[in-house]
């Protein structure tokens, strides 16, 4: 039994008009507004194009029997603009899988507005809400695939209930199975495919009607780290290409590293920390997004490091310093320069050099001698340089 998000995906009608052989390409871009699809004016033009807004969106669930009422979400506001990959990252029970069903109209807020291409959802008809969902697709953990049909006819479903014809439904599907790699996968069924593949198929099925907006709810937390990195590849290509707007909503912050152009950091239900991916990285402002980042591999002091810290400089020859640097910086030999400009000793102890938000990202554990930092110029300079720079302790 597919779960009712994956009914909510598949509802009819997903064309507005049925006899039309091709596939739905939404409003011109850059209108900024869209017709509502149960006759009613749009919510108008929104802030910078933006293909999804929320605006102050709270939604509570009533209380059941001796329990109290559950503020899931709290006064969430957030502005995605057309074509960007944004990414949401909280914890189990932090109010994700209701944002995301927010989205989608599969949970009407108890206040404030959802705005998805222009409509206001949560003001649809449920006959309305059934034909904006065709503008919306939707990416599932467990691919929800129908096992009785092959790849090709799983991507083929969403066509097939809006009434398109058997050729353009061909013509359709054999280039999204194309796109998604599996051309010589199409007669292939759920069982005799791989998690990767069967989520290619997911990608594939998700596209089948254009949508404007695509949902990823966990899409990769059932793949192994090598698949999950191909999939992200591809979501990518598939932003790239075809200008969908995706909000991956996940609980792991390599997946908001590799793709993600802004990320939003969700906990008990409010949007406590949101920016470029970058940003966020180099320079986190909350617990919550300093723990997620401190789990991804490089990010821990190294481990032959951490057991001789200690807190106080006395006694101490150098002053151990954690750098971050983004952008340009992160591709400088900035530790060799200050080294040979000051004329001092900098250890390099540890690190990473990556890329986060396809900008160079660069974290390094560096050790200076106590007395160089306690005099000023190397703390200037490493601020002149761009880095943000803590001292964890001292060897």
């Amino acid at each position: 039994m597919l779960n009712d998000t994956a009914t909510a995906a598949f509802d009819t009608p997903l064309f507005r008009d049925h006899a039309a052989a091709g596939s739905f390409a939404g409003p011109p871009a850059g209108t900024g507004r869209a017709e509502a699809p149960d006759g009613r004016a749009s919510a108008g033009p929104v802030a910078g194009g933006a293909a999804i807004v929320l605006d102050d969106v709270s939604k509570v669930f009533p209380a059941r029997g001796s329990d109290a009422p559950v503020e899931a979400l709290k006064n969430v506001s957030i502005a995605i603009p057309q074509g960007e990959i944004y990414g949401v990252i909280g914890r189990s029970g932090a109010g994700k899988s209701t944002l995301i069903r927010a989205i989608n109209g599969l949970e009407r807020p108890t206040s404030g507005e959802v705005v998805v291409d222009g409509v206001a959802i949560n003001r649809l008809t449920e006959a309305g809400l059934r034909d904006q969902r065709r503008r919306i697709g939707m990416i599932f953990q467990h691919f929800n695939l129908l096992s009785s049909r092959s790849a090709f006819d799983n991507v083929a479903l969403p066509l097939e209930l809006a009434g398109v014809s058997r050729a353009a439904t061909r013509e359709k599907v054999l280039d999204l199975l194309e796109l998604v790699g599996l051309s010589d996968k199409k007669d292939r069924y759920p069982i005799e495919l791989s998690g990767g593949q069967k989520q290619r198929v997911g990608i594939a099925r998700a596209l089948a009607t254009d949508p404007r907006v695509l949902l990823s709810d966990e899409a990769t937390s059932a793949l192994d780290p090598e698949t999950t990195r191909s999939i992200l590849r591809l979501l990518a290509q598939v932003n790239a290409r075809l200008g969908v707007t995706i909000v991956l909503i996940t609980h792991e912050m390599t997946v908001i590293k590799e793709i993600c152009h802004r990320v939003g950091v969700i906990e008990a239900g409010r949007i406590i920390e949101e920016g470029r991916v970058s940003d966020v990285f180099a320079h986190p402002s909350t617990a919550t997004a300093r723990s997620f980042i401190g789990s991804l591999p490089g990010r821990e002091i190294p481990a032959t490091l951490a057991g001789r810290l200690r807190a106080e400089a006395t006694g101490a020859s150098q002053t151990v310093l954690r750098l971050t640097l983004t952008g340009d910086p992160a591709s400088q030999p900035l530790v060799t320069q200050l080294a040979r400009e000051l004329g001092i000793d900098i250890a390099l102890l540890g690190g990473q050099i990556d890329s986060i938000g396809a900008l160079p990202f660069a974290l390094l554990y560096v050790g200076v001698p106590v007395g160089a930092w306690a005099e000023g110029p190397l703390r200037a300079r490493l601020e002149a340089a761009g880095a943000t720079t803590e001292v964890v302790g001292h060897v």
